[in-house]
């Protein structure tokens, strides 16, 4: 028998424990795995964020890692690297700023002088609201002192923007994270670019439109006409006696819910007149409390047009809604309260349904590849802990879930199962709810995590498989033999070049997925546009 000595050195199957290859890194659990690359890491952390840390690093040593990883990036290829974290905070593709944010003032605060100025140019792109802006005065204020770079972007964010929307930030966002905008255009000190922005400027740091009669050592007193109405409607209504006059100016100067005073927001005339007008990504987030003051309840014509506002596909992507935004306002609905405060409402069923029909649509349009599916759902314990962009119960576990029910719904040929250290097909069909298959999941037995399992099983079982989708946090170390491995061995026993598409659902730097093959592919767990990466893969 002619056996190669090559054997000894490259093993064509190895334990998930020992390395097999010399680009392999050992993960948080003790196995073997690729390291991505610095710009996949830089994009996995601004989807993911890293709240509640994993199973095996804390929260504080995630951010550690990942702010090393952003540093890492920003000496590669600093423009590159601003390039791309405000590409994704502002197209939507990640759940929530906050890590573009954070990362940006990473980048604000090197000693580059180029670097700094760009990142204070892309500061509005990133910053698109005064809550974005506070946040990042904040973050930038804990790594540097003020400085004039940063004085004159804070100036440039309220000299750019039109007065009119300028009106509205300053009174829907008057203070955040311990501090308000008289604290920035006080240490800012912009010049006005019209006396629209001069009387808004003065409002706002004077403490109303009484500030506009007193003259100022920037200049003389201004007429009141040039203070934007919407301004003169916010005293008004914080001045109203009446739910009448509240109803008045909500609807006369589109007043939103931020602007109205809490007395008020219990008053189901003031939610009615809110929601006419309310923007949509406003209206997930309050579907609770307007059930509880009675506006959205059964068989109601109220309650019929939020429903078909949530469905609307035209407006969810115009309003940059997020998936995984929609499915946390499900499950919070859902169970009749919200994670803080005392509010309690009786769920409408409507409205949940009008929820799980966004969910999906809030996901880029895809086409259906029509090729042949496994979604396996990695169940182990590790996948139960920290918060996907730090939302409230959106753990790996519950995402997963979620995101493989969003491919099935749009591919017709497709298999379910849950592993860890054994794997289970899992009865899911399109449609079922998003309840129903988290609850499915629950009941497979956890276990030490093999992400081979799904090759391993589709090659016993004489399965067809196009594509391979596994979902997981890359925590695998049980088994004989390793993930690229396995799908090697699948594609020699059945001649099919099946694919590989590793869903990673938490900030580390691992990936199961091996980068020398083109037939696998590492995409960043609920980034919007996942799905249509993956249909790129499936159907190439």
């Amino acid at each position: 028998m002619n056996r190669s000595y090559t054997r000894h050195l490259v093993p064509a199957h190895a334990p998930q424990s020992a390395p097999c290859r010399d680009d392999q890194v050992q993960n948080g659990t003790g196995g073997y795995v690729f390291a991505l690359d610095a710009w996949a890491r830089l994009d996995r952390f601004l989807v993911l964020g890293c709240e509640g840390g994993t199973y095996y690093a804390s929260e504080r040593t995630l951010t550690e890692d990942n702010a090393r990883g952003v540093l890492e990036c920003l000496a590669l290829d600093g423009r590159r690297t601003i390039e791309r974290i405000a590409e994704i905070s502002a197209s939507g593709r990640a759940p929530k700023n906050d890590p573009a944010i954070f990362a940006l003032a990473l980048a604000a605060s090197l000693s580059d002088a180029p670097l700094k100025a760009a990142a204070f140019e892309a500061m509005p792109r990133v910053c698109r609201t005064a809550t974005h802006l506070f946040q990042f005065v904040r973050d930038v204020r804990a790594f540097r002192s003020w400085g004039r770079g940063l004085r004159r972007a804070i100036g440039r964010w309220y000299t750019a923007m039109s007065s009119e929307r300028l009106a509205l930030q300053v009174a829907k966002y008057g203070q955040r994270v311990g501090y308000a905008h008289r604290d920035l255009l006080r240490l800012a000190h912009p010049k006005a670019p019209s006396p629209a922005h001069d009387a808004i400027f003065r409002w706002a740091t004077g403490g109303g439109s009484s500030a506009l009669d007193r003259p100022s050592k920037h200049g003389a007193a201004i007429e009141r006409s040039a203070l934007p109405s919407l301004l003169d409607a916010f005293e008004a209504v914080r001045a109203a006696k009446t739910s009448s006059e509240v109803v008045s100016l909500v609807r006369r100067h589109r007043l939103t819910h931020e602007m109205v005073p809490s007395e008020w927001k219990d008053d189901v005339r003031v939610w009615a007149a809110l929601v006419e007008e309310m923007p949509l990504t406003a209206l997930i987030r309050n579907l609770g409390k307007m059930t509880a003051v009675g506006l959205l309840r059964p068989l109601a014509e109220s309650t019929r047009k939020v429903a078909t506002r949530l469905r609307s596909k035209p407006l969810l992507r115009s309003a940059r809604v997020h998936p995984l935004s929609v499915l946390a306002a499900l499950k919070v609905y859902a169970q009749g309260h919200g994670e803080r405060g005392k509010l309690r409402w009786e769920p409408v069923r409507e409205i949940y349904d009008a929820l799980e029909d966004a969910f999906y649509a809030a996901f880029a349009l895809v086409k259906p590849t029509n090729v042949r599916h496994l979604l396996a759902l990695d169940v182990s314990g590790s996948m139960t802990c920290g918060e996907i962009a730090g939302m409230p119960g959106m753990n790996p576990r519950v995402a997963s879930a979620a995101m493989a029910m969003a491919t099935a719904r749009t591919e017709p040929h497709h298999h379910f199962v849950g592993f860890s250290h054994e794997i289970v097909s899992l009865d899911i069909s399109p449609r079922s709810t998003l309840e129903a298959t988290i609850h499915a999941i629950e009941r497979v037995p956890m276990g030490a995590t093999d992400c081979a399992l799904p090759m391993l099983y589709a090659k016993a079982n004489k399965l067809p498989v196009d594509v391979f989708i596994v979902y997981t946090d890359n925590e695998t170390w049980f088994g004989a033999v390793h993930p690229f491995q396995a799908l090697r061995d699948y594609r020699d026993a059945t001649g099919i070049p099946a694919k590989l598409v590793v869903v990673g659902l938490t900030a580390t730097e691992f990936s199961i997925a091996d980068p020398n093959d083109a037939g696998m592919l590492d995409v960043v767990g609920f980034d919007a546009a996942a799905p249509a990466l993956i249909a790129d893969l499936a159907a190439a």
